[in-house]
């Protein structure tokens, strides 16, 4: 229940959601016309604040530049990947694909790469209410990195988590278990804050390694040095901006939750 109340709630506080709220709510109340016209405001405030890139590249850059790139290390004993970057092999797809967090697998296989003697902890559970086919989140990275040359044998699975909590937990029971000191974190750059503190609070020492970065330093220069066409585009709401909007609005509600129940 926990997990479907902490995927469904906060998307009344989205900017789509909470603007679709104030707009219900205006039609309900249509009769007291000063207060839906205050809702109406409220909604299309919502909606252009939350659709716009200069909000949206903002709250990304908060969260994505906290840890650097990994950089060059000398011993990787384990590298823990976490789930979320694939979608099952449910026709019409000919196999196991990937999604907008793909660059977690690519990012994998080259470390793993660069590490050879590195075991990969791939860890994802299948969430009971979307579970939608017979394989997990795991099983579809070994999948994966599988074609792209990692061998079965490197790759250990860990499909029991359902939320990145359960990452942690699981994932810090299999890497106390066999001792393994030098462990490499691997997940997008924006879930990577929440990740490393869950991993911490399990008594898990990780390296971050993120990767999947949607704010680069010249997007970054780009966005609040424009020239006057890109300064209306960069107003002007849009779908790319209110997701990442809301991706970056997920990782903050979800440690504002997890500090609630105590798992940060």
């Amino acid at each position: 229940m926990f997990t479907f109340l902490s995927k469904f709630l906060p998307l009344f506080f989205y900017p789509l959601g909470l603007a679709c709220v104030l707009l219900i709510t205006a039609l309900l109340f249509w009769k007291k016309r000063k207060f839906a016209k205050v809702l109406l405001i409220l909604a299309f405030a919502t909606l252009f604040i939350g659709g716009n890139r200069y909000l949206a590249n903002s709250m990304a850059k908060s969260l994505e530049w906290q840890y650097p790139g990994l950089g060059s290390i000398q011993n990787v004993d384990l590298i823990v990947v976490l789930g979320g970057s694939t979608e099952p092999e449910i026709a019409p797809r000919p196999m196991t694909e990937v999604n907008a967090a793909g660059d977690r697998l690519l990012y994998a296989a080259k470390l793993f790469k660069d590490y050879p003697e590195a075991k990969l902890l791939l860890s994802g559970g299948d969430i009971e209410f979307l579970d939608l086919g017979d394989s997990t989140p795991a099983g579809d990275m070994a999948a994966l990195l599988e074609l792209m040359g990692v061998p079965e044998s490197a790759m250990i699975l860990q499909d029991q988590s359902q939320n990145t909590y359960e990452d942690a937990l699981f994932s810090c029971e299999m890497i106390k278990t066999a001792d393994y000191k030098s462990v490499v974190l691997v997940t997008s750059a924006m879930h990577m804050p929440r990740s490393v503190k869950l991993f911490e609070k399990q008594g898990c020492t990780v390296t971050p390694a993120p990767t999947d970065f949607t704010i680069t330093e010249t997007s970054w220069q780009k966005t609040w040095h424009p020239s006057f066409e890109e300064f209306i585009i960069n107003l002007v709401p849009s779908y790319s901006n209110m997701s990442q909007v809301t991706k970056s609005m997920k990782e903050y509600i979800g440690m504002f939750i997890y500090r609630l129940r105590g798992w940060l």
